[in-house]
């Protein structure tokens, strides 16, 4: 049977954390930045955590099961 492939565009996306989580990076953060307040720049660097409701999703992709 064959090695079952990683999705390239969420492994570029996606890093695990070390209790096996996964981070995120937030939207809204690679242009129009002029209009957007220092603050709310900010707060977008900063990574996430995927959602409960999405981690089953994400996990597949990564085939991390």
């Amino acid at each position: 049977m064959p090695k079952v492939k990683t999705n390239a565009a969420a492994k570029k996306r996606f890093a695990l954390t070390g209790t096996g989580k996964v981070k995120r990076k937030h939207a809204y953060h690679s242009h129009i930045l002029t209009k957007k307040s220092k603050k709310r720049k900010r707060n977008l660097d900063h990574t996430a955590l995927v959602a409960d409701a999405n981690m089953k999703a994400v996990k597949e992709l990564l085939n991390l099961r």
